[in-house]
């Protein structure tokens, strides 16, 4: 595979770090400062780290920091089978690591993880909205399997950023299966993590087809 895949997978790695430990981070540091930083402010943290990791590591690996965006340009036949499984590696320890920061900061029961307010039903579905959203336009404004450019930072940060100020106090708005993970596993606080591990690759895999279809053909 050439050394490339070591520097993109190292990108990808200190991505979803950076996701993670500013996003989860924004929802403990709003718990033991009694709502400092609100529920907006949550949300527009986690639309503007995600917008700052794709300026900053969309030209290197394409700035997928989510197995579902993985998955989803594999499915379509954007991104080589190859750098699958070394990307997914790479976005898992990067958001534990993360997880694992935070835990040795900050005494918090759950460190920023998902869960249902209501059914673990209602979360999935919406979960698989919410990235079937978020892929969508992704697949549209991207260059291939990467993640770059002016267009396509400020795009996926704002669904980022939009889907998590409506849905999050619903769902928690994961749309990416390791942000929910990495808290979990770090906390033990497992309940309910099939909802953010299969709602959110299903709606990515679902964008799939509709990008396909709505393309204009050559």
């Amino acid at each position: 595979m050439g050394k490339n895949w070591i520097r993109q997978s190292l990108a990808e790695l200190l991505g979803t770090f950076g996701l993670v430990f500013c996003g989860t981070g924004a929802i403990v540091m709003n718990d033991v400062t009694g709502g400092t930083v609100t529920h907006a402010g949550i949300a527009i943290t986690f639309g503007l780290v995600v917008m700052a990791m794709i300026y900053s590591f969309g030209h290197i690996s394409g700035a997928h920091i989510n197995p579902a965006v993985t998955i989803a340009f594999w499915l379509s036949k954007k991104f080589e089978t190859k750098l699958v499984v070394p990307y997914l590696l790479a976005q898992l320890i990067g958001a534990i690591l993360a997880s694992i920061v935070l835990s040795s900061l900050f005494e918090h029961e759950n460190l920023g993880g998902t869960f249902p307010l209501g059914t673990e039903l209602q979360s999935f579905v919406i979960e698989i909205i919410l990235t079937f959203i978020l892929m969508l336009v992704i697949l549209q404004v991207s260059s291939g399997p990467k993640e770059e450019g002016i267009l396509a930072g400020a795009a996926i940060g704002g669904v980022v950023l939009m889907e998590a100020m409506f849905a999050g106090p619903i769902t928690g708005a994961s749309m990416n299966p390791f942000r929910s993970l990495a808290p979990a596993l770090v906390s033990g606080q497992l309940n309910s993590i099939w909802v953010y591990l299969a709602g959110p690759t299903l709606g990515a895999a679902l964008a799939i087809p509709f990008h396909q279809f709505i393309q204009p053909k050559s």
